[in-house]
């Protein structure tokens, strides 16, 4: 069960750090910077979209630690967090020599000469085969509507096929329990079963790994990456969706806007479809004339050759057609959502523009989520759109509404409308569907996609500034807000009013820039911007 390079004498000098089981997901390149510059990356500021995933995990882990403890409190063991971290390992493997039915708060030892690490939410005893099953905690969704996934109990260990849930594939979860059973197996730990288990966002079963399936990956990915720390392989740049929050990306950048490197207008897997062609430069892929590589992933191969012309021209923003089009309505509302994680929505802004006259009108509640006051201002703020949906049509006018990008916007209609159902105002799941499915509900992200190349992506920060519009907070996103949330509700002490404000004047201006952009389609961008036959 132990790879042939663990079981051969080593004489490598250690590893230059602890090779946790995120890395074996992670890019090349920044586990090369990781390992080569820890100094340099302690000292790195902090992503805040990061952060906030890592205290939302957190939360989660909580959670299921306080639902587990207080189902059965005698059936535990739970290492104390606030440890050592070579105290709580010793703690772990003392607790499992007492034969220890479950285990919290797990740590396994750092080994020395692989440099793999590993925690586990839980360790759970296999009563029938001996050894130990782990089981991590995670704060997204592990199955989804379909059938065919295994998946266990929360309280019962017992493997079995379950008819209502597929599996979602999480590479990340997968390499964990992989790793942790590698490091159990080493300890003379592992449950013989080779299974491992994931509890997930929703904490209503353990879906069951069956690691068979998963080692054979594991085992080359982690001696790829202990290489790379170890500077056996070398590593390059290119650029990854990861890069968005990675502490090394300004460098990166850098080197690659110094090399015109390809992967600055084909990021991934079509970068290295392009290298594979020897296309490796943006100056190549723009002088392109030969055939289309094969199984081109993610959008049309002539779009990426525009988008290269496009960077070389220095233009944010490229048309397809001569015309630019968008719906537009005698009556039209301008609709943003604003929610804190899985918890919930709670906030539904909306801005009714009628005969030149625009207006801004926000649905809210302050409850902290989770709350119930959710279902009154989801309440409000459907019975409010509806009605001026329906007066539009009642004195002869035609109605639209808009968002930008819709899924989260739709997401949250629909889930509002099953989880609030009865309650005043909200409406059926039925109704949502025919609204949403309607043409009376228009995504200006979609209208935007389908008319425009968009070298420097497609958000609607990246498009309405092109439009004209700027934001009055500077420090706008939609990350941000997460943090304003929480001090505006009050999660971590007093409810700071002046965020409530600033949320308001957040959403105020997304649905604001919705509108200028729209009307910008309609008016000016036909004129404004180069058309791609152009170039």
């Amino acid at each position: 069960m132990t790879p042939d390079f663990e079981r051969r004498p080593t004489t490598n000098a250690p590893p230059k750090l602890s090779i946790d089981a995120g890395a074996l997901t992670r890019c090349r390149h920044r586990v090369h910077l990781d390992a080569e510059y820890p100094q340099q990356l302690a000292a790195a500021p902090e992503d805040v979209g990061v952060k906030q995933r890592q205290e939302a995990a957190a939360q989660k882990r909580e959670e299921v630690r306080t639902m587990y403890m207080a189902a059965e409190p005698g059936r535990w063991v739970r290492i104390e967090p606030d440890r050592p971290r070579r105290e709580r390992a010793a703690d772990t493997l003392a607790a499992c020599a007492e034969g220890a039915e479950r285990i919290w708060g797990a740590v396994l030892p750092t080994e020395p000469d692989t440099g793999r690490s590993g925690t586990s939410e839980m360790l759970f005893r296999d009563r029938e085969h001996g050894g130990y099953i782990p089981v991590i905690v995670v704060n997204h969704k592990v199955t989804d509507p379909g059938s065919g996934a295994l998946v266990s109990g929360l309280f019962d260990w017992a493997p079995h096929e379950d008819d209502t849930r597929k599996p979602r594939s999480q590479p990340r979860d997968q390499m964990r329990v992989a790793q942790l059973y590698r490091m159990l197996d080493r300890l003379g730990l592992a449950s013989p079963s080779m299974l491992a288990g994931t509890v997930g966002l929703a904490a209503d079963c353990i879906y069951v790994h069956d690691l068979t399936t998963i080692l054979a990956d594991y085992d080359a990915r982690f001696a790829d990456r202990r290489a790379v720390v170890l500077g056996e392989v070398h590593t390059e740049p290119s650029r990854i969706g990861e890069c968005r929050s990675c502490p090394w990306w300004p460098d990166c950048r850098r080197t690659l806007v110094d090399r015109r490197d390809v992967s600055l207008v084909a990021q991934g897997t079509r970068a290295e479809l392009l290298r594979g062609i020897g296309i490796r430069t943006i100056d190549e892929l723009a002088a392109y004339d030969g055939p289309e590589p094969e199984e081109w992933p993610n959008g049309t191969f002539a779009d990426t050759v525009v988008t290269a012309k496009a960077w070389l021209a220095d233009l944010p923003l490229v048309r397809r057609f001569e015309d630019v089009r968008v719906t537009r309505a005698d009556v039209e509302v301008d609709v943003d959502m604003e929610s804190y994680q899985e918890r919930g929505a709670y906030l539904w802004g909306t801005l009714l523009n009628v005969d030149g006259v625009s207006a801004y009108r926000p649905f809210y509640t302050w409850d902290p989520l989770p709350t119930r006051d959710e279902a009154r201002s989801f309440g409000e703020f459907w019975t409010w759109l509806m009605a001026e949906r329906d007066a539009a049509a009642a004195s002869g006018r035609t109605f639209a509404a808009y968002c930008y990008s819709r899924s989260a916007e739709d997401k949250w209609l629909l889930a509002s409308a099953k989880r609030f159902a009865g309650e005043p105002g909200v409406p059926t799941h039925t109704e949502v569907r025919a609204f949403i499915d309607s043409p009376q509900w228009v995504d200006v992200y979609q209208a935007v996609s389908d008319q425009f190349i968009c070298p420097d992506g497609k958000g609607l920060k990246k498009i309405a500034p092109i439009a004209g519009f700027h934001w009055r907070d500077d420090q706008a996103s939609g990350e941000a807000s997460m943090s304003w949330y929480r001090e505006a509700v009050g999660y971590d002490g007093d409810p700071d009013l002046t965020q409530r404000t600033r949320l308001l004047e957040y959403n105020e201006d997304d649905v604001i820039a919705t509108k200028v952009l729209r009307e910008w389609m309609t008016e000016r961008a036909a004129r404004e911007i180069p058309l791609a036959a152009d170039l």
